[in-house]
């Protein structure tokens, strides 16, 4: 089979993880796939360019954290192929594996025997009068926000056509289940359980609104988002994954619904709630320890 090798921007770690990696897939008779933007390649590795990768490989390794897998979901997701995530970030919530489980969960994954778990996206699409509309994926996020500036927006929010309220914020956040523990949760938005046993749903969330009856809303992945400016404010920004970014003026239209094509992942023995006791310290008690 051919891997592919995402790896995060500080490459050390990686690289020392991807040259040990490399000598032992091709004595078990894989292809190790590298992109050229990443810089790295070992001897044996074929090289490609990342927009090339989906439809160069078989399945895609990710040596990083959150932020590399977010990358993976751009350049794999569309092609289905799936994603093995080794953490070598800081937080790790996507990628499910530790570095020294890299070749035994490489090895399941080459035989058939990890599951398969299949997380929405967002499809987002741009809007400026008198130009083509551009469209972005999200794995966790999309965000209208203020930029630079310390001030308040206002976006009129509208959901399949029908008026939902004027926000005056810092933002909004158009979050998936999976960006339901980033930034959405970050705001106090709802965690929404993603994967096969959770819910195909958009959270719209609030940054620091000015009201106190705006609340999260929790839509149907079937629906469609449109945000739009409520007044003329200039430095506004929309943002999708910190991945890519756009100038967001009076007149333009930003459009979210469930993408085509999840992002297909490899899941490790972890459940999601194992998870956010792991990582985010669900549900532990402040007053252990606590003298009484």
């Amino acid at each position: 089979m051919r891997v592919g090798f995402i790896l995060k921007p500080d490459k050390t770690e990686a690289g020392v993880l991807l040259e040990e990696l490399v000598p032992w897939l091709r004595d078990q008779g894989h292809v190790p796939v590298v992109t050229s933007e990443d810089q790295i390649a070992p001897e044996g590795t074929e090289v490609v360019p990342e927009v090339e990768l989906g439809d160069s490989v078989d399945l895609a390794v990710i040596l990083g954290g959150d932020g590399t897998m977010l990358r993976a979901s751009r350049l794999v997701a569309d092609q289905g192929r799936p994603v093995l995530g080794v953490n070598l970030g800081q937080l790790g919530f996507l990628a499910g594996f530790a570095p020294a489980e890299a070749k035994t969960a490489l090895a399941a994954a080459l035989a058939g025997k990890l599951p398969l778990a299949k997380r929405m996206r967002l499809a987002v699409t741009f809007k400026r009068p008198g130009a083509a509309p551009v469209v972005r994926y999200a794995l966790n996020d999309a965000v209208l926000h203020q930029g630079a500036m310390a001030r308040l927006v206002e976006i009129d929010a509208f959901v399949d056509d029908e008026f939902i309220a004027s926000y005056r914020a810092d933002g909004l956040i158009i979050a998936t289940p999976t960006g339901s523990t980033a930034y959405n949760m970050a705001a106090g938005g709802p965690i929404v359980v993603p994967g096969s046993y959770g819910l195909s749903a958009m959270m719209l969330t609030p940054i620091c609104a000015h009201a106190l009856t705006n609340r999260p809303l929790v839509i149907g992945a079937a629906a469609t988002i449109r945000l739009q400016l409520g007044a003329d404010t200039r430095g506004v920004l929309i943002t999708v994954d910190a991945q890519w970014g756009h100038s967001f003026l009076s007149g333009d239209v930003v459009e979210m619904t469930a993408a085509k094509s999840p992002l297909v992942m490899f899941e490790g023995e972890k459940s999601f709630f194992d998870v956010m006791r792991d990582k985010l310290h669900w549900g532990a008690r402040s007053d252990r320890g606590a003298k009484g």
